[in-house]
């Protein structure tokens, strides 16, 4: 419990010291904060606690609006996505939505397997044990296990894409102001992210063109 706290009363010092140097180095940075967000980005990713977005994608708060949960499974009846997507892409008005697995996840390697995990989770895994089954025998021919759970990552992004796109709201952005859906991988083992190429423009960058 100690060491708990430690943690806690850590992340509190660590707080008081970020906020002090970036009040320094530019006065105006929480003002600007507190005035209003404009992030051209929606994320979609997983909890992990490895894969913080703003940091890995080198951005500052309020550069990306962020929804996060357990192996970054989209799922068409997950009211708590659909909320997060329809407010970010209809009243934000984000220019790119970017659903984002990672390497090493917890929720794929589960996945996997038959073995319960308990609890909620078992249900929460459901679409991603989907996935497995309906791509069994390429899954299968993956004889590393690390190998394989990068692969079953790489599908269930695939597959959350095609949930996107298939949202209303992603339609209609699209059509009007020409949203862009990505899928991507991040690589724990060397920090980089990986365009798998499947969204609304193959292999594209996030960048270069939000303010044409």
């Amino acid at each position: 419990m100690a060491q708990e706290q430690n943690a806690f009363s850590y992340a509190l010092s660590s707080n008081e010291a970020w906020a002090g140097y970036q009040a320094h180095q530019n006065p105006n940075f929480f003002g600007k904060l507190a005035s209003g967000q404009t992030p051209k980005i929606l994320w979609l990713g997983c909890s992990d606690s490895r894969c913080p977005e703003t940091t890995i994608l080198g951005l500052q708060p309020g550069d990306v609006f962020v929804h996060r949960n357990i192996a970054n499974i989209i799922s068409p009846t997950d009211i708590n996505t659909s909320a997060v997507i329809e407010y970010a892409v209809a009243h934000l008005k984000v220019k790119h939505v970017v659903l984002c697995g990672h390497s090493s996840c917890g929720g794929a390697a589960a996945a996997l397997g038959d073995a319960r995990v308990g609890g909620v989770l078992d249900t929460w895994l459901m679409p991603l044990k989907a996935v497995r089954n309906a791509h069994a025998d390429e899954l299968a021919a993956i004889k590393d296990d690390a190998a394989r759970t990068v692969r079953i990552a790489e599908l269930n992004v695939e597959a959350g894409v095609k949930v996107l796109l298939a949202n209303v709201t992603v339609q209609e952005a699209m059509k009007e102001r020409g949203l862009d859906v990505h899928g991507c991988l991040f690589d724990l083992s060397c920090g980089r992210m990986r365009d798998l190429g499947c969204g609304t423009n193959e292999k594209s960058e996030l960048a270069h063109n939000d303010d044409q």
